[in-house]
């Protein structure tokens, strides 16, 4: 395997990066001081990617939605039981999700980490699928659905996907609908796990109480010999402008829900200075510590459960305020006149400053958490940026940095929100 040595001294922490002949891509981190450890196999596969080609072929395959979130249910299954069970008898803790753009396999454990990454390894690339087992599922991802569209949070951001994006496809449901999953068989399932977990597609992290050339040689030894592929996913075009600035529902809830969006570009993965600008941005803006943030709280416009986040991921990327109001509307015009004031006047340095160190501290202390490092590599491994880019970007970082990137991010016209309110009684 290549290797590559990454280390960062002024926050005394180091990782290697492996690439296997196949293509596959190992991060370790080590942490021998930590009792535990975490370990995560994952593929660049996600509910986006419904319409795809391997590299020479001439014809687009297209999949029902939803089928990377049912392979996912399915791969712990095989002929001799479930991965679960197996977990068991290590102590391991298991896991798995599917994303947008992405699906991982992970456990956590305190010993026998060697036992439990090999039934990792093992499970992973032994797909079992059979048209009863497939059939048995629809009625648990059903159930799965049937949750999901009773969520007022998730419907409250569904529908805002719908109407800020008109052909990319992280506005349709991560798990499908009923309609989409009757249509998936065993033959599909095939086709997208030959495709999706080709090692050229896949990643390994892990981090904790491990030795990394032991990880490697379990890698090796418990690796399946496939030929490489490319994927491509289908190409699709997607405008500048939202589809329509605003959607509302009545579900049950208390309180109205309500989610306020801008649109960003959404080609590839955004990079991690935008990204962290955004976020001590954000921070900046309407942060708890702002004044802000608390004339809204005093006024019961917001409440605790409000947040503004930067979401973002391959091909889509917003900028979300959310949370619950028995004025949405109010609330709203009062986050846009705020952006318009820090769009005119810029941040302020001194506030900027102490949130810029505030976000570094923070960033240094997820190192004390083995599960926050492999999900930190996780991003990695899928926008291929480094572990140490942040700790480099935040002590470069500047106001005039944020007043650039708030140029930039917040255009009115690619603004829409979506509501959920209370059912109104006849």
């Amino acid at each position: 395997m290549e290797k590559q040595n990454f280390e960062n001294k002024r926050i005394g922490e180091k990782y290697t990066l492996a690439t296997h002949k196949s293509g596959l891509k190992i991060y370790v981190c080590e942490k021998k001081d930590f009792r535990g450890a975490y370990a995560v196999y994952g593929t660049k596969y996600g509910s986006i990617d419904n319409a795809f080609r391997i590299k020479g072929e001439k014809d687009w395959t297209v999949v029902p939605e939803g089928i990377a979130h049912y392979l996912e249910h399915k791969l712990f299954e095989s002929e001799d039981g479930d991965a679960f069970e197996r977990y068991s008898k290590t102590g391991a803790s298991a896991n798995a999700y599917t994303s947008f753009d992405r699906t991982c396999y992970l456990f956590s454990c305190t010993d026998r980490f060697y036992d439990s990454f090999d039934i990792l390894l093992d499970f992973v690339q032994h797909p079992y699928f059979t048209e009863q087992t497939v059939q048995k599922e629809q009625g648990i991802i059903g159930q799965e659905i049937s949750m999901y569209d009773d969520s007022p949070s998730w419907m409250l951001l569904l529908n805002l996907f719908n109407i800020m994006y008109k052909n990319n496809p992280v506005r349709i449901n991560i798990a499908g609908t009923a309609q989409t999953i009757a249509k998936i068989n065993a033959d599909l399932l095939y086709k997208c796990y030959d495709t999706f977990y080709n090692p050229a597609n896949m990643f390994i992290t892990v981090c904790g109480n491990v030795d990394t050339e032991m990880v490697l040689e379990a890698v090796e030894n418990g690796l399946k010999a496939v030929d490489k592929k490319e994927v491509e996913q289908k190409p699709y075009d997607e405008p500048t402008e939202v589809v329509a600035p605003y959607i509302s529902q009545q579900m049950p809830v208390s309180l109205p829900l309500f989610a306020l969006g801008f649109k960003q570009d959404c080609e590839g993965y955004r990079s991690v200075k935008e990204r962290l600008e955004t976020e001590v941005l954000l921070e900046l803006i309407i942060g708890s510590q702002t004044d802000f943030y608390n004339e809204l709280i005093n006024e019961g416009l917001i409440n605790k459960e409000f947040s503004a986040s930067y979401f973002e991921g391959r091909n889509f990327a917003c900028i979300l305020f959310s949370g619950e109001s028995g004025a949405p509307e109010e609330v709203s015009e009062k986050i846009r006149e705020r952006i318009k004031k820090v769009l005119e006047s810029g941040v302020d340095k001194r506030e900027f400053e102490s949130v810029r160190r505030r976000f570094y501290g923070n960033y240094v202390m997820n190192f004390n958490n083995v599960e926050l490092v492999g999900d930190m590599l996780t991003n990695c491994a899928c926008s291929g940026a480094g572990l140490f880019d942040e700790a480099e970007i935040y002590e470069k970082m500047t106001a005039e940095d944020l007043n650039s990137r708030a140029k930039k991010s917040f255009d009115f016209n690619r603004l829409c929100m979506s509501v959920i309110e209370p059912i109104k009684e006849d």
